[in-house]
């Protein structure tokens, strides 16, 4: 059974949270709040997953990004693979004949210095800053609108005209600016707050959850985008720095880069651009393994490129409700299955959203969403702005 709520999270709550600088401390706030937030509403609205309850553990996830956890390692073990498996044509027990006069380095060592010339603790500092940014843009608006509606529920019952006051505060229009598929999602929260039927009631939180997933995602999509980029240099500067690494001299490197591309001078060229491609690619894949991996309950790994492995529960494995199976026509290419789930590309809101709606929908019924995502003494450290202990 789900553990009641120990508190239920105010706008000043949010307000505190959004203005903390380090974004260490703020990002395990803001997955604290969630976590309180999903059982405050889970509180009211019984069985079955809300919005809050998936987002606190993506913000979880998104913490060890902003930590830059194993980044930079994850990185540097690929960069040894590189060493001893070269670009194709380049052998990497072979050192090349001196160009020009100069002898340049086997694939082992041109690794060596490349990694001191691109600093990947750098690169990976821009995505922590882009997923940072995105954690609190995301929580700063809808999870200041989630507080102001579980304030809605002091008395113990849901005041009708104080509910209509709360949805014209939000903006017509379509996201990024405007919120109404946020108007719709709280609209629908309540008719499953209202509902008895228990599949009904779990079809109206599914589209809830959809549509706020929906509008999320839209938002962040610039976020997104820069944090699975951040790490790529521009081919020019990179191959550059490629160029300094291998040979360090100003005055050498100028009375190289002076003679004709000739058969001499093209191998180095060619090393330089094999190795800087495999760069960008390797920092790629260790970007893209950190934003598309989702820790469910502290015992469960999603690896959101792979298909989800749940079937749907029996209580949404058929559905009536007209406005889901509208949004589902949008977002879901392969209908009531969990076939092709797997994002190919996370940068794409349409693959994310397909990803997003089956998740949503398998994990209706999970308890373990609503596991603790810290430890007491963890919990107790936030409370009082501290870096908690242990692992986070």
């Amino acid at each position: 059974m789900t553990a009641r709520p120990a508190r239920v999270p105010t706008t000043a709550d949010v307000r505190r949270i959004t203005v903390i600088d380090d974004p260490v401390i703020r990002n395990l706030n803001i997955t604290q709040c969630y976590h309180e937030m999903a059982l405050a509403l889970h509180d009211v609205s019984g069985d079955g997953a809300n919005w809050c309850a998936v987002a606190t553990w993506a913000s979880k996830q998104a913490g060890q990004s902003i930590r830059k956890e194993d980044l930079v390692r994850s990185l540097e073990d690929l960069l040894q693979q590189l060493a001893t498996a070269p670009p194709p044509g380049l052998e990497s027990e072979t050192t090349a004949p001196e160009i020009a006069g100069i002898a340049w380095p086997d694939i082992g060592a041109a690794v060596s210095l490349l990694k001191d010339a691109i600093s990947p603790s750098a690169a990976f500092e821009r995505t922590s800053q882009a997923v940072a940014r995105g954690n609190k843009k995301v929580f700063e608006e809808i999870g200041y609108e989630f507080a102001r509606f579980l304030a809605l529920f002091r008395s113990g019952r849901l005041d009708d005209a104080k509910f209509g006051a709360f949805l014209e505060d939000l903006q017509p229009g379509d996201p990024p600016d405007g919120q109404r598929l946020l108007r719709q999602a709280f609209r629908h929260y309540v008719n499953a707050l209202q509902e008895s039927d228990a599949r009904l009631r779990a079809e109206w939180m599914f589209l809830a959850n959809l549509e706020i997933g929906f509008h999320e995602q839209t938002r962040l999509q610039p976020e997104i985008l820069e944090a699975l980029d951040s790490p790529f240099y521009e081919p020019g500067p990179l191959r550059q720095a490629m160029l300094e690494a291998l040979i360090p001299d100003p005055t050498a490197r100028r009375e190289l880069t002076q003679f004709p591309l000739s058969a001499r001078a093209r191998p180095l060229f060619d090393l330089r651009d094999a190795m800087t491609d495999r760069l960008q690619q390797a920092a790629r894949v260790v970007i893209t393994e950190r934003m598309m991996t989702l820790h469910v309950g502290n015992d469960e790994t999603l690896f959101l490129g792979r298909d989800l492995r749940r079937e749907f529960p029996a209580i949404l494995r058929r559905l009536d409700n007209a406005d889901l199976r509208e949004l589902l026509q949008r977002i879901d290419p392969t209908p009531d299955s969990v076939q092709s789930t797997g994002a190919k590309d996370w940068g794409r809101l349409d693959d994310r959203m397909h990803f997003i709606g089956d998740l949503f929908r398998a994990y209706h019924l999970d308890p373990a969403l609503f596991h603790h995502p810290f430890v007491t003494t963890q919990v107790i450290a936030l409370r009082r702005g501290q870096l908690p202990p242990g692992r986070l």
